[in-house]
């Protein structure tokens, strides 16, 4: 039997880290792991969906953008989802006051960096968390949403969404494929 892997470092070390740099930051497993940039592609859906998603919202829900932490307390995974909405109000862990733990909407803008991990660990890091209802997939290659939902009882389901039409969120809103894509040069544009 092989020996379990200790953590490298404490949550509060890498809440250290975090408050003394100018990079982020993600906590996997006590691993402290700085966040690369992106393109501009990908900044700008990501400020696509941040703004659709914005509009779309009524109520106790609220868009945040891609600074603000998500922790999930039963893994104690800390990381940036691009756009993360949150209902009612925010939750936070006791030992990090400015990470919510209660998003009910995550969404991941994809690269080939981070697909693989979004697509997996992540995601099922994501789903140990009872507040989340929707988890959105936004392609960077071709116009394409793929939409999680967790359905009764706790089972995900896979919509995907394309040109004209739009991810029918569980919290009542939905958000338009195309001002999604508004302005973004992918596959098969002219």
């Amino acid at each position: 039997m092989g020996a379990l892997k200790k953590p490298v470092h404490t949550y509060a070390a890498y809440l250290e880290v975090e408050r003394k740099s100018d990079v982020r930051h993600e906590f996997i497993d006590g691993d402290i792991l700085a966040m690369s940039g992106g393109t501009p592609r990908h900044a700008l859906l990501i400020a696509n969906v941040t703004g659709v998603a914005r509009s779309a919202l009524r109520g106790p829900c609220r868009a945040y953008s891609s600074d603000l932490r998500v922790r999930v307390p039963e893994t104690a995974r800390a990381t940036y989802a691009d756009v993360t909405v949150v209902c009612g109000p925010i939750e936070t862990h006791p030992e990090d006051p400015d990470a919510v733990t209660n998003p009910s909407v995550l969404v991941e803008v994809l690269s080939p960096t981070t697909e693989r991990d979004d697509r997996g660990e992540k995601f099922a890091q994501y789903r140990k968390l009872p507040s989340l209802r929707d988890y959105v997939l936004v392609a960077q290659e071709h116009r394409r949403v793929e939409h999680f939902r967790r359905a009764e009882g706790g089972a995900w389901t896979l919509v995907e969404r394309g040109p004209g039409e739009r991810v029918e969120l569980s919290i009542g809103a939905s958000l338009d494929v195309d001002e999604i894509y508004r302005d973004v040069d992918v596959e098969g544009d002219g």
